[in-house]
C-alpha cells in the first residue's frame, strides 16, 4: 500500500470480487456461485502474493486451452477454479520473471474503495459476533483498534485483523471435535479430487489449511476479519 492517507493498491482489497466476476464472465454463466473450496484457493493465492492480474491472465488461458479441446471432451463445463491452478501459477512466474528482466513499474493508487465508517461498522459488527460466540477478549481486542490512525496505514491494519483472526481460527481449531474435522477433510478431498494432478504438494496442504479455516468459522457462524471481505 502507499504512503499517502487510505491509499491502496489498485483492485488490492477487490481481490476476491474480481476474480469471482472475471470466472463467471469468462465461464459465461453470470449467476455461477463459487464452492468453498474456490473461495479457500482464492485465499491461498492472495497470501501467497499471486498478482490479481495473473489469476486473470490464469484463468482466460485455462478456459482458452478448454475451448480448444474436441466437442466430445467439452461435454462438462469448467466448474471450479481448481481447474484454472496451474494456469494462474504459470501466469505469476511469467510476470515475475518479466519484472526482473526489466524495470520496476510504478504502483498505481488509488482512492480508499471504503470509507472510515465503513470500516468502523465492518469491525463493530465483527466484533458483535465475536462477543456472541463467547470471545468476548478477542471481541474487546478488536474494538480496541485505533482505526484512525489504521486508516492511513491498510497494511498494517490488516496484519492486525490477520493476527486477531489466527487467534481466533485456533480457538476453534482446538475446541472442534475430531469427527467434524474428519467430515471437513472428507469434503474436501471430494471436491478436490478431479484437481489434484494440477496443483503441487505444497499447494494442496496450503489449500487444505484454508479450507478448513473457512469451515471453522462457518460452523461458528464467525465472520472473517480481513478488510479483503468488507465488500464480498
Amino acid at each position: 500500500m502507499g504512503t499517502e492517507p487510505g491509499a491502496v493498491t489498485e483492485n488490492y482489497f477487490n481481490y476476491f470480487t474480481e476474480i469471482e466476476e472475471h470466472f463467471q464472465r469468462v465461464r459465461g454463466t453470470g449467476l455461477f456461485l463459487l464452492s468453498p473450496l474456490d473461495w479457500a484457493l482464492i485465499e491461498t493465492w492472495k497470501n501467497g502474493g499471486i498478482p490479481l492480474e495473473a489469476v486473470m491472465r490464469g484463468i482466460g488461458a485455462a478456459f482458452e486451452k478448454w475451448s480448444k479441446r474436441p466437442a466430445q471432451a467439452r461435454v462438462h463445463r469448467v466448474n471450479s477454479l481448481a481447474y484454472c491452478a496451474q494456469a494462474v501459477i504459470a501466469e505469476a512466474q511469467a510476470m515475475a520473471d518479466a519484472d526482473a528482466g526489466g524495470a520496476a513499474k510504478p504502483k498505481k493508487e488509488t482512492k480508499p474503495l471504503f470509507s472510515i465508517e465503513e470500516v468502523r461498522a465492518f469491525v463493530n459488527g465483527n466484533a458483535a459476533s465475536m462477543r456472541k460466540a463467547g470471545f468476548e477478549d478477542l471481541a474487546s481486542a478488536l474494538e480496541s483498534l485505533d482505526l484512525d490512525a489504521l486508516y492511513r496505514d491498510l497494511e498494517q491494519f490488516e496484519q492486525r485483523l490477520t493476527a486477531l483472526e489466527e487467534k481466533l481460527i485456533a480457538r476453534l481449531r482446538s475446541t472442534a471435535s475430531d469427527e467434524s474435522l474428519f467430515e471437513a477433510r472428507r469434503k474436501l478431498d471430494q471436491e478436490l479430487k478431479p484437481y489434484r494432478g494440477k496443483m503441487t504438494a505444497d499447494q494442496l496442504a496450503m489449500l487444505e489449511k484454508q479450507f478448513l479455516e473457512r469451515k471453522l468459522l462457518e460452523s461458528a457462524k464467525l465472520p472473517r476479519l480481513s478488510l479483503f471481505y468488507l465488500h464480498p
